[in-house]
């Protein structure tokens, strides 16, 4: 969606931008498929559409890869419409791998894989600014939207065991 709006924009002088923007937004933001046709025939119909018609070209022809998009919740799309949070998980694995040089075994490079997107999504409290926005958020909506792929570990088991464990006090031993 991003790439659909800065093709939109590249066609479009600059002091246009702010009127685009709101129309745009109106296109890809709405909330299903008939809406973003009804948003994409106001555009058309307006000062803006008829001034500029290659847009409306561009947004025609991109129509089939774009509307499956508007089949989701709002929470993922914020994931599709930019590919920030996808780059910035590529990044967080290559850098995992980036040190090691060989693994083993398929399933070391697995472990490797699951402790970085694990760290990603639950970051420690001094990298809790590195999270992805909004990533929770999008969490939840996949689990709910993709139920039958996604399985989410029930960290309770490990909380019980750390609850039974008594605690030791300073200079104890056992």
């Amino acid at each position: 969606m991003i790439h659909l709006t800065r093709a939109s924009l590249r066609l479009s002088s600059v002091r246009d931008h702010p009127k685009l923007m709101p129309a745009l937004k109106a296109i890809c933001t709405a909330p299903t498929e008939q809406a973003a046709e009804q948003a994409l025939g106001a555009f058309e119909a307006s000062e803006l559409g008829e001034r500029y018609p290659a847009i409306v070209r561009t947004l025609g022809s991109a129509w089939p890869e774009f509307t499956p998009c508007l089949a989701f919740p709002p929470a993922i799309r914020t994931v599709v419409y930019s590919t920030n949070m996808v780059e910035s998980i590529n990044s967080r694995l290559r850098k995992a791998t980036r040190n090691r040089g060989h693994f083993p075994s398929e399933q070391a490079a697995l472990k490797v894989f699951y402790l970085a997107i694990r760290e990603q999504v639950n970051p420690k409290a001094r990298d809790a600014n590195h999270v992805a926005a909004h990533w929770k958020e999008a969490l939840n909506q996949f689990s709910l939207f993709f139920e039958y792929r996604l399985s989410i570990p029930n960290d309770t088991r490990r909380l019980h065991k750390i609850a039974d464990t008594p605690r030791r006090r300073a200079g104890e031993t056992s």
